[in-house]
């Protein structure tokens, strides 16, 4: 993996984009610090996030008395 800043990534983008397109990986620095991994793109796209199921938690919770925004605005006004 080669390091390269940001200054020579901005003057030869071009090459580094046929190098990762050949497996190469690149970390771009600024200031000597790492900021950014240039690395080819996955051509498999990723599963959907899924999240939990959470209907019976929902079941459980009373119902409410007061809608969301009212909820909100008493909040706000204990603040203030």
């Amino acid at each position: 993996m080669e390091t390269i800043n940001v200054r020579e990534a901005r003057e030869k983008i071009g090459r580094l984009l046929d190098a990762v397109t050949m497996g190469e990986e690149f970390v771009i620095t600024r200031r000597g610090k790492p900021v950014a991994k240039l690395v080819k793109a996955d051509t498999v796209p990723a599963e959907p996030l899924r999240f939990p199921d959470r209907s019976s938690l929902r079941a459980k919770l009373p119902p409410a008395t007061c809608s969301s925004a009212e909820t909100i605005r008493q909040i706000r006004n204990d603040r203030f």
